[in-house]
């Protein structure tokens, strides 16, 4: 499959939106609790898919693999706008 000029669109289901804010939530604290710097591990997670990146500590790699990752991106990136002032 080659590249093209147009846009292509990208579109995901809304259903797991407050499902995936409370995981990475959970996901967060866990990583917290357990000494790790968050951010740079769920980057890691969803840049590279491996769940290594994520401690089992609290079920919190179990959790977040419930989800694909654009599916958290995706989260991230709406929440990430409207907290800066987009109205979505």
């Amino acid at each position: 499959m080659g590249f093209t000029d147009e846009t292509v669109r990208f579109n995901l289901d809304d259903g797991n939106k407050q499902a995936i804010s409370e995981t990475l939530t959970t996901v967060y604290r866990s990583l917290e609790e357990k000494g790790y710097n968050p951010i740079n591990q769920i980057v890691g997670y969803v840049l590279s898919g491996d769940p290594a990146y994520i401690p089992r500590y609290n079920d919190a790699r179990n959790k977040v693999r419930k989800y694909e990752r654009d599916e958290i991106v995706e989260e991230l990136v709406k929440f990430y706008l409207k907290g800066n002032g987009i109205d979505l």
